[in-house]
């Protein structure tokens, strides 16, 4: 049986292990969306792992979603992002960057800008802005004539994270932001070709993803997907057609992967495992829900034929997370009271498993 410890093959990547580095927003970038030597430190602390992906990270300034996260669209923010990912690499590791368009969850205070999405419908929570959480505001429903222009800026992107030295990069299709919202059902309310029908609704998500492997290739291209998640109010129909759509799709792409995440039924993951012929990784639990993902549903994952296994929260207090699950050392807790405060304090300060006599 396939373990959390055996290698995997991924495109030009021989990963030495399954465990991956979920994404994860800690709100650490310093102004203008910049790397900082802290996020160094940070990622190279957890190298071990067989692959990370980075927080999401946004292709341009209107979709950036909250403050405090950093940007791969100026020469700058390449700049600062080398350090980074030339620290993971001494340290042996892999890292990929998530690319995240926040779409309409957004808001004019963090941006300046009014956000965008497939439709003027606001989002459904509060977001978070530099003076505090406010209501998400409605969006400005893009034309279709400039639909084509957003999905290019995750390729333009992923040019410059491949030239800040990322090994590749995951489109953040997932929980409720702007590939998200044209999937739903209820946050893209559309006309034209890219809303309604299911052949319609995905129509974005292929173009991004056919965008960013011309531009860097399919070996460095990968997908995050949340089939049947709520996230900021988003709703979809048809979950298990939508996704079975979606991913025949884009397997004309032989991409590096895709990463599922348990938002939706077991069974119809399992579906969409089946349809997927290339690399899946699975996040095993419900992001940011009551459990965090274990050794055990980490396995029950790689049984069920997960590829890799995604672990978030379990990292943030465990940067040798790879090591406590190889040897059944204890899991650290987490301080949520610093997951998004800034500075190096839960950040920077939990370290690898003390031995004692």
């Amino acid at each position: 049986m396939t373990t959390l410890f055996d290698r995997h093959r991924l495109g030009d990547l021989e990963l030495p292990n399954r465990v991956v580095m979920a994404p994860m927003s800690r709100i650490r970038a310093a102004a203008m969306g910049l790397a900082t030597p802290s996020m160094a430190v940070y990622y190279a602390q957890r190298a071990t792992a067989g692959l990370i992906i980075s927080e999401g990270v946004q292709p341009n300034l209107v979709g950036q979603s909250n403050p405090g996260t950093p940007g791969l669209y100026t020469d700058e923010q390449v700049a600062s992002w080398r350090p980074v990912t030339d620290a993971v690499h001494a340290n042996g590791g892999r890292i990929f960057a998530q690319l995240m368009h926040g779409g309409r969850v957004s808001h004019p205070d963090t941006t300046g800008l009014q956000p965008v999405g497939p439709s003027a419908v606001a989002a459904a929570g509060e977001v978070f802005t530099p003076t505090g959480p406010q209501a998400p505001p409605v969006p400005r429903a893009l034309e279709t004539a400039e639909v084509p222009e957003q999905a290019r800026s995750y390729a333009d992107a992923a040019r410059r994270a491949v030239d800040a030295g990322f090994d590749g990069v995951e489109l953040h299709g997932a929980n409720g932001y702007l590939i998200s919202q044209f999937l739903s059902s209820n946050a893209n309310l559309r006309t034209d070709a890219y809303g309604g029908p299911i052949a319609h609704r995905i129509r974005f998500a292929v173009e991004a993803v056919a965008a960013t492997v011309d531009a860097v290739g399919a070996a460095r291209t990968a997908i995050r997907l949340s089939p049947g998640g709520t996230f900021w109010g988003v709703e979809e129909t048809e979950v298990p057609e939508l996704y079975a759509a979606l991913l025949a799709e884009l397997a004309r792409f032989d991409l590096a992967y895709v990463h599922l995440e348990a938002t939706t039924e077991e069974e119809v993951l399992v579906g969409l495992r089946r349809a997927w012929p290339g690399t899946l990784i699975v996040n095993p639990v419900l992001p940011m829900g009551p459990k965090q993902a274990d050794r055990t549903a980490a396995d029950h994952w790689l049984g069920l034929g997960a590829d890799l296994i995604s672990f978030g929260r379990a990292f943030i207090a465990n940067p040798d997370l790879t090591e406590r699950l190889r040897t059944g050392l204890p899991i650290a807790p987490a301080d949520e009271t610093t997951y998004y405060q800034g500075g190096d304090a839960g950040y920077l300060t939990y370290s690898a498993y003390q031995h004692t006599a």
